[in-house]
């Protein structure tokens, strides 16, 4: 254990994260998304388990979101003619607020075009997440030198 981590983040995601650059994507899955078919692209984390909403939360402690573009957050929207409303958007939308992105920098997806995005995803984590459409795309930012005191 490393002191002021969370202790959610294990080696292989902080090892995950400190590998990522600027602009490349890590996927955080809900509990149905299928995630071992995207070995071939990315690598798999799995953080079985654990929901979306706490992973976002520490993975934000650590991760700065993209500031150069409009949309640095995607959400997989709902399947056209479905009628569940995703109330774990709202729990996102929360803790985004909270790192200082707001609701407008957020995209919502189609579900094969999120698919299709995953594959060029630098990381995928699998989490054991119950809600429908909790599936989240993060694009990572730049660290500054102000960051890091």
């Amino acid at each position: 254990m490393l002191k002021g981590l969370p202790a959610i983040i294990s080696p292989q995601l902080l090892s995950v994260l400190c590998a990522m650059g600027h602009g490349d994507e890590i996927v955080l899955a809900d509990g149905n998304f299928p995630t071992e078919s995207y070995k071939k692209y990315a690598e798999v984390i799995r953080c079985d388990g654990h929901g979306v909403p706490e992973l976002l939360k520490a993975i934000l402690k650590l991760f700065p979101l993209d500031s150069y573009v409009q949309q640095p957050v995607a959400l997989m929207d709902v399947v056209k003619g479905d009628t569940y409303k995703p109330v774990i958007w709202e729990t996102y939308k929360t803790i985004l607020a909270e790192d200082g992105c707001e609701a407008e920098r957020i995209e919502y997806m189609e579900r094969y075009a999120f698919y299709e995005r995953t594959r060029n995803a630098f990381a995928v984590v699998a989490t054991g997440e119950l809600s429908q459409y909790a599936n989240i795309v993060l694009k990572k930012g730049i660290v500054k030198s102000e960051d890091l005191r």
